[in-house]
């Protein structure tokens, strides 16, 4: 995210109301709900996590032991085990 200048966007009437409740401060303008992105989507973070979570499943599958795919993955065992659930889930 970048910053832009309040004076090359915003009205100066406008500018002076917001002058009066933050004058000089850094103010956060949220996204309308319609452009709001979802977590990862600029990223391929989020298919990298799924290609990881169907790994720890397949090796599960083939009898990988918990413990083990926590040591793998870095991951602790009880997330372990919550990738093999939703994987599971999924199947379904």
């Amino acid at each position: 995210m970048s910053y832009i200048k309040a004076n090359d966007v915003l009205p100066q009437e406008l500018l002076e109301i917001i002058q009066k409740y933050v004058d000089g401060e850094y103010v956060y303008i949220p996204r309308k709900e319609c452009n709001k992105k979802k977590w990862g989507e600029n990223t391929k973070i989020r298919s990298e996590i799924t290609t990881r979570n169907e790994n720890i499943y397949k090796k599960y599958k083939c009898g990988k032991c918990v413990k083990d795919l926590a040591r793998r993955y870095y991951l602790s065992p009880k997330s372990i085990q919550r990738i093999i659930l939703q994987m599971k889930r999924k199947e379904q």
